[in-house]
């Protein structure tokens, strides 16, 4: 199962004879990280793999204006997976594929090419961009109400926690789709779960979150369940956040460790994370990319809103895991403002290119900030130079629209309808008549 990095073409041509797959389902993301799929028979597949499929891209959020629609959709070979969800007896495999333009060109659309972009500007300097994602989630009862379905809590075991089942279910599921998960826990919140993959390669790791979500998502409903990554689906209770733990190596080395830093954080780790703080303000709104997102970023519930970094401090937005002798690989720092309903190649595009900024320009890294932020003053968090992030979608935009970092990572193409889509979705929120406004107001007014 581990060689599933070696999958040529003649490869996948084999499985789909050996196993008799029905069906190739062709994977790719739109700008906002909403899966899409289309359906192949294996009559197709060596057209698909080496011309591409067709396809119409007009009516695809964030693709293409209705003129510029034809689209093609070459499969990655080393992605072929079969789904354990579908039935046995016919089996459904599934690739992720680049999205190009009908003369073979990758797409500035296609958000997978943003990140490979951005890789590949890392390569340039001899670094691998790893990273270790833990995504939260809400199981509900279905997806009208967020109806909770136990009442555990933080590492809960049965029966407190119905969604074990559903949650081993889901495990052995990922790891038949070649994910590897290192754990697994209820989470702080009732009907709230955390499942957490080992490290992997950039665009791999990419695509696996979106494999994660749907495979999350497919397990609950077949046993009856709604998943949610919704950030915030219940007030006065925490969020789902997606922790990003992120590292570079170099000649297979973990280019952050260093054993005689007293953080054993070397000068490129130290670098990295202050891009990342510098940056942070306006990589927001790719991180955090709903107008939900920042009802989870708020002082008080475990998310991160003051932009500092610290080891132990879980109210800082970065935090570097204390070293564990003999284990250098393992050296990271954990960016904390995420939410698993991002899109995933772009914010793990988007804090590599502020790392990277950081690594490049040499940044000085300010002091960890091992007390309580959300206990100080406003005084005293100006005294200290603490920045907040935006308190809002509307603020995120804002910061974003004038970043060059953001633009340079994801490409005009990408930026700009990112924000024409966002800004779509602030305006629709912000005329909206909330219950809120009508119990607190009408009654008074």
């Amino acid at each position: 199962m581990h060689c599933h990095t070696c999958q040529t073409i003649e490869d996948v041509f084999k499985m789909v004879r050996d196993k008799e797959v029905s069906f190739i389902q062709i994977w790719f993301a739109d700008i906002l990280g909403v899966l899409k799929s289309f359906s192949i028979r294996p009559s197709e597949l060596e057209e698909a793999m080496t011309e591409g499929m067709g396809f119409d891209g007009s009516s695809i959020e964030g693709f293409a204006r209705i003129e510029e629609s034809d689209m093609i959709a070459k499969p990655d070979p080393i992605t072929f997976q079969i789904l354990p969800w579908r039935p046995e007896e016919k089996p459904v495999a599934r690739m992720f594929c680049d999205i190009l333009q009908p003369d073979g060109t990758p797409y500035a659309g296609d958000p997978r090419y943003a990140l490979k972009r951005m890789l590949a500007k890392a390569a340039e300097k001899g670094y691998t961009y790893y990273l270790g994602p833990e995504l939260e989630y809400f199981y509900f009862a279905d997806n009208t109400a967020p109806k909770v379905i136990d009442q555990g809590g933080y590492f809960d075991s049965p029966p407190l926690d119905l969604g074990n089942n559903l949650r081993r279910q889901t495990i052995f599921a990922m790891e038949d789709i070649g994910i590897r998960v290192e754990y697994s826990h209820h989470e702080v919140a009732a009907s709230q779960h955390e499942i957490d993959m080992r490290y992997d390669e950039g665009l791999r790791m990419a695509d696996k979150v979106m494999a994660f979500r749907l495979t999350v998502k497919e397990i609950a409903r077949l046993n009856g369940f709604y998943a949610t990554f919704m950030p915030k689906p219940i007030f006065g209770i925490n969020g789902s956040g997606m922790h990003t733990h992120q590292s570079l190596f170099k000649d297979g080395k973990n280019a952050f460790h260093d054993p005689k830093d007293v953080y054993h954080l070397s000068p490129t780790a130290k670098s990295y994370i202050a891009g990342l703080l510098r940056h942070a303000r306006e990589i927001t709104a790719i991180c955090s990319q709903w107008v939900n997102s920042y009802k989870r970023l708020v002082p008080g519930y475990e998310a991160p809103v003051y932009i500092s970094w610290a080891r132990r401090n879980r109210s800082a937005l970065v935090r570097v895991p204390m070293y564990k002798p003999g284990k250098e690989a393992a050296t990271r720092c954990e960016y904390r403002a995420p939410d698993p309903a991002c899109n995933p190649y772009l914010a793990f595009a988007v804090m590599l290119a502020a790392g990277l900024k950081g690594v490049e320009a040499n940044y000085p890294l300010p002091e960890p900030v091992e007390v309580d932020i959300y206990h100080l003053s406003e005084a005293e968090r100006k005294r200290l130079g603490i920045q907040e992030l935006p308190g809002s979608l509307y603020e995120a935009i804002v910061e974003t629209e004038k970043s060059a970092l953001v633009r340079e990572a994801l490409g005009d193409h990408i930026f700009n309808k990112f924000l024409t889509n966002k800004r779509i979705e602030w305006d629709a929120f912000r005329t909206h008549v909330s219950q809120y406004e009508i119990e607190r107001y009408l009654p008074i007014l």
